[in-house]
C-alpha cells in the first residue's frame, strides 16, 4: 500500500514550496488509494517556533489537503512529532556503531575549527570522512580503553556516520533518473548528539521505515542527501523507498529560489495564511483573499502538467492525472500574476449566493444593510470584473450609496444643451413604468429614444453618470431594477440639480 509523509520542521511560516510538496504527496496517495501521512520534524529544538505547529495544521486543513495520519489524528505509528519519539533513537544510532557503519566523536568545535584552517592554508577543503577521521578525535582513531573512559565520564561527543571510500553508488530518483556519486567525495554526517537528539538524517530514516513510507517526494534541496539516506537504509538492513525530488519554485525575476523577501520586495504572499514574526503580520494567500481551490490549481501546475493545454482541474481531476513521470526536473517560475488569473476563474464559478455571504461581511462593516437577495443581484452583476471579493466594493459601492460627485471630465463631454430636458423625460418614462425590471425599462426608454430621435449617445451616459457618477458598471438598466424607483428618481434629479 502506497504510504507517503508531508514531514515539515515547525521553525516559522509554510513556505509555499512546501506546500505544493504537501499537494503532491496528497495527490500521489490519492492516486493510489494510499494514506498521506503529517510528521512534525521538530528535533532542532534551537530552531522551534511557537505556533509554527499548529499554523502547519490550519494551512492543510484550509486547503483541504486532508491527512489521514498524524499529528492530531493519532494512527497505529504515533507519536507523529519526532520531539516525543526522542528515546527511539539512540537505539538505531547504537545499531550503527555496534554494526560498524557509525563511530563516536569527541572533536571539539575549536578542533575542526583549527583543521578547517589548516586545510585552508593548504588551498584544501576540510571534509570529515575517510581522508580525515583518523587524525582526528574518534572511537576510530583512538583506542576503545579511551573511548570508554570518555564516555564513562561524560564527555561530549556525537555519533557520525562511517561513508564508505570509493564506492560509486548508484540511485533511482523517479523524476530524474539515475544518479551516480562518489562516496569519497561525502563527509561523515553526524547522526546524533550526546544531548540525546539526533539529527535530521537519523530520525528521518528512523521514521520513514517505522511509519512503512513508501515514497519518498520532496523538495530538490534534499537531493544531495539522498545518498547518506540510501546508505543508511543498506546500514539497517531496510529495503529503501522510492525517491522522488521535486523542482524548485523559482524567483517570478532572476535567478534562484523563490524567498519570503521576494514576496515582501515585490507585494505577493509565499505563504498560504497569514503569519506574524517579530510583531509583524505577513500576508498569506488566504488572508489576500485567494480561494484554497485556487491555490491548488496554480500549484500543480508548478512543476508539472497533465500533457494537455487544459489549466482549470478540480482537486478530484487532479488526483485522477496525477503521474510523478509528468514531473519537471528543471525549476518552476512563480508568476504572481497567474495566480490571479486562477483566482479570478474561480471567483466565476463560485454561486452567487456563496460569494454573496463573503461580501456581506464587507457591507456589514462599512455599515450598509440590505437584504441578501440583494446582494446576490448585485454579485452577479459585478464578479466578472472582480478577481477577489474584496474588489467587490469598489464596483459595486453604488448599487448602495448614490454618488457625492461626478466625473468632471465625462460630465463636460456628455452634458449638452438638451441634456437636462432629455434627463427629465427619462425620469418620467421611469417613473410611469410599473413593471420595474430590467428588460422592460430598457424597452421604455428605447421607445422613448426611437420617439425622439435620440441616439444612444445622448441618453445613457448621462443616465449612467446620474446612477454612478462615472461611465462605469454593468448595464445601466441591471443597475436601475436593483435601486429601484424611487432611488433611480432621486439620483436624477440630483443629478440635474448638481448642473443648474
Amino acid at each position: 500500500m502506497v504510504r507517503v509523509r508531508f514531514a515539515p520542521s515547525p521553525t516559522g511560516a509554510l513556505h509555499i514550496g512546501g506546500v505544493r510538496t504537501a499537494l503532491f504527496n496528497y495527490l500521489f496517495a490519492k492516486k493510489h488509494g494510499g494514506d498521506f501521512l503529517l510528521r512534525i520534524e521538530d528535533t532542532d529544538q534551537n530552531r522551534y517556533v511557537e505556533g509554527a505547529e499548529q499554523y502547519i495544521i490550519n494551512s492543510l486543513n484550509w486547503l483541504g489537503l486532508t491527512y489521514d495520519e498524524g499529528v492530531g489524528k493519532e494512527g497505529k505509528h504515533a507519536p507523529y512529532r519526532q520531539s516525543e519519539r526522542k528515546p527511539l533513537y539512540k537505539q538505531y544510532a547504537d545499531t550503527l556503531i555496534n554494526n560498524g557503519w557509525a563511530y563516536y566523536a569527541f572533536d571539539t568545535a575549536e578542533a575542526l575549527d583549527t583543521a578547517r584552517k589548516e586545510a585552508e592554508a593548504k588551498g584544501e577543503t576540510f571534509i570529515y570522512n575517510w581522508a580525515t577521521r583518523d587524525a582526528l578525535q574518534n572511537s576510530l582513531s583512538l583506542s576503545k580503553e579511551e573511548v570508554q573512559q570518555r564516555l564513562e565520564r561524560g564527555d561530549e561527543y556525537v555519533i557520525r556516520f562511517k561513508m564508505p571510500h570509493n564506492e560509486q553508488l548508484k540511485m533511482n530518483d523517479m523524476i530524474r533518473g539515475e544518479v551516480t556519486i562518489d562516496t569519497s567525495t561525502l563527509d561523515d554526517k553526524v547522526l546524533f548528539k550526546s544531548d540525546g537528539m539526533p539529527t535530521y538524517h537519523l530520525a528521518n530514516i528512523v521514521d520513514d521505515h517505522l511509519m512503512e513510507i513508501t515514497h519518498v517526494i520532496r523538495g530538490e534541496e534534499w537531493l544531495p542527501s539522498m545518498a547518506l539516506h540510501l546508505l543508511l537504509y543498506r546500514a539497517f538492513g531496510w529495503q529503501a523507498p522510492a525517491f522522488a525530488h521535486l523542482p524548485l519554485i523559482l524567483k517570478p525575476v532572476g535567478n534562484g529560489k523563490l524567498s519570503k523577501r521576494d514576496g515582501i520586495k515585490l507585494g505577493f504572499p509565499v505563504f498560504p495564511m497569514d503569519w506574524t514574526e517579530n510583531g509583524e503580520t505577513l500576508k498569506g494567500f488566504s488572508g489576500e483573499g485567494y480561494f484554497p481551490e485556487a491555490l491548488i490549481n496554480f500549484l500543480a501546475l508548478l512543476g508539472w502538467n497533465p500533457g494537455t493545454d487544459e489549466e482549470i482541474f478540480t482537486i478530484e481531476q487532479l488526483v485522477r492525472l496525477f503521474d510523478l513521470e509528468k514531473v519537471h526536473k528543471a525549476g518552476a517560475r512563480f508568476d504572481p500574476e497567474k495566480i490571479k488569473w486562477f483566482n479570478h476563474q474561480y471567483l466565476q464559478m463560485k454561486p452567487n449566493a456563496e460569494l454573496a455571504t463573503l461580501f456581506q461581511k464587507d457591507l456589514t462593516q462599512r455599515g450598509v444593510t440590505v437584504p441578501m437577495a440583494t446582494i446576490e443581484k448585485v454579485v452577479g452583476l459585478i464578479k466578472e470584473r472582480a478577481t477577489f471579493v474584496s474588489d467587490f466594493w469598489e464596483l459595486s459601492k453604488f448599487f448602495f450609496e448614490a454618488p457625492a460627485q461626478y466625473d468632471e471630465k465625462a460630465l463636460k463631454k456628455q452634458w449638452k444643451e438638451q441634456t437636462p430636458e432629455i434627463v427629465k423625460e427619462v425620469s418620467e418614462v421611469l417613473k410611469n413604468t410599473s413593471n420595474f425590471t430590467s428588460v422592460v425599462l430598457e424597452e421604455a426608454v428605447k421607445q422613448y429614444m426611437e420617439t425622439k430621435s435620440l441616439g444612444f449617445g445622448q441618453v445613457m451616459p448621462p443616465l449612467r453618470l446620474a446612477l454612478v457618477g462615472e461611465l462605469k458598471g454593468p448595464h445601466v438598466f441591471d443597475i436601475i431594477e436593483v435601486i429601484g424607483k424611487e432611488e433611480t428618481l432621486r439620483r436624477l434629479d440630483a443629478l440635474l440639480s448638481a448642473e443648474k
